[in-house]
């Protein structure tokens, strides 16, 4: 009998993590190596609880619209951390997979999630389960692997989030120079955690650095008072300033909200970079008319499709497809991964594989070199690389009565087969 398939997402979404999951089905379907297949209602959280979706009950006019629909809306996603010692987390996953007769699993995430597909595909063999555990990658942030880029080149969603930034900032600076005799500075905060791609793409809006930026990355050595004298020196020079800082800057405490995996939730935190930046510039007294302003995009960075990268969508269904092949032809415990050939001219990538031990938990900066020496912006290099991950038009959404038309999965069940379980940290 064929071995079912089960296929999750974990962490934060992303505008193209549906394309990836599409690349998996399509994949499975396209072989004759896979009996059904199962989405996990909210990530691993759906495996503990067998809330197992019939993906092969699914309309393929649906299935297809997963290529353009943004978020994790589809089947769910979670921030549930298996930790080290929680056996009866584990040996639930194994009695979940038996009684599913689940022999190929696909997780879809980021550093984290590659460290849970590692622990699972270890505890399979452990049991004597056959099974094959292959990770998909996924994060805005860019920061899977290390700074030489030899386990990944660039993760699924950060072209698209680096496009938002390219576009916004262009557009903030139309409001900026409207406003500047009133509002002469604008601070935006960027996601990244302590990784600096995202707010680093700002500079794609503005590749001959004519407009009046400045980017303060969690890696560079500023503080807000550094900002505040770099900002008036930007005022006195020009009369406006735009800022893009990232959520990782350093800017003291934040009431900190912590996530299941213990990282800094800066959406759910007492207060937000960008308004400590606010208020500090504020109250020291800018060297030009007017006040500063804050806004804060927050999760509109991962879930706006509109600005999604036609490159990033196209990539991420070809790894979700590269995954299925690596399961085959290779087995387990591997991730799927993206490279770039520097031998190349232009822009030119192949998929491969990697350990998945080499890509978990490991969490990967803006290299130094692609800093400027003041730490206010990012180099020319760093363009280079990112510039051709954006893409040039938008991607080609549905829309429905002047509605955006995304999957509508109608998410049918399995049938239980294992005793009911409480998952260890909901208890």
């Amino acid at each position: 009998m064929k071995k079912n398939v089960i296929v999750a997402q974990s962490g934060g979404p992303s505008p193209v993590i549906n394309a990836s999951l599409l690349g998996v089905i399509d994949g499975c379907r396209n072989r004759n190596d896979f009996g059904r297949i199962y989405a996990a209602w909210h990530g691993v959280e759906g495996i503990l609880k067998e809330e197992l979706i019939d993906i092969d009950a699914e309309s393929s006019e649906e299935i297809a619209r997963l290529r353009y629909t943004p978020a994790s809306g589809a089947i769910g996603t979670c921030r549930y951390k298996l930790k080290e010692n929680n056996d009866e987390d584990y040996e639930r996953i194994i009695e979940v997979f038996r009684a599913q007769n689940v022999g190929w699993f696909f997780y879809i995430g980021g550093n984290d999630s590659m460290d849970t597909a590692a622990k699972v595909s270890r505890l399979a063999e452990k049991h004597g389960l056959e099974l094959t555990a292959v990770g998909v990658p996924k994060t805005i942030d860019n920061d899977i692997g290390d700074d030489k880029f030899t386990i990944i080149d660039h993760t699924p969603g950060y072209g698209s989030a680096a496009r938002y930034w390219t576009h916004i900032i262009q557009q903030a600076e139309e409001e900026n120079r409207a406003i500047g005799v009133s509002e002469p500075v604008i601070v935006l905060q960027a996601m990244g955690r302590t990784s600096g791609y995202i707010p680093a793409a700002a500079r794609l809006a503005d590749p001959k650095r004519e407009m009046p930026l400045q980017i303060y990355l969690a890696e560079t050595d500023h503080n807000l008072d550094s900002l505040t004298e770099n900002v008036n020196r930007m005022l006195v020079e020009r009369g406006r300033c735009i800022v893009v800082a990232s959520e990782g800057f350093n800017v003291g405490s934040l009431g900190e909200a912590r996530d299941g995996f213990g990282h800094i939730e800066y959406g759910a935190s007492r207060t937000t970079v960008a308004q400590k930046i606010v208020n500090h510039l504020n109250d020291a007294g800018l060297k030009a008319r007017g006040q500063a302003t804050g806004q804060v995009p927050g999760i509109l960075q991962r879930n706006t499709s509109l600005f999604a990268s036609t490159v990033d969508i196209d990539e991420a269904y070809r790894v979700g497809l590269k995954a299925v092949d690596i399961a085959v032809t290779e087995g387990g415990g591997w991730m799927a991964t993206i490279l770039r050939d520097r031998s190349a001219a232009g822009y030119s990538i192949y998929y491969g594989k990697v350990e998945l031990e080499k890509a978990a938990n490991v969490a990967r900066k803006l290299p130094a070199d692609w800093i400027t020496a003041d730490g206010l912006d990012v180099t020319d290099d760093f363009i280079e690389y990112a510039l051709p991950l954006i893409g040039n038009g938008p991607p080609p959404i549905e829309f429905e009565n002047g509605l955006m038309r995304f999957a509508r999965l109608k998410r049918q069940f399995i049938s239980k087969k294992a005793p009911d379980y409480v998952p260890v940290n909901m208890r």
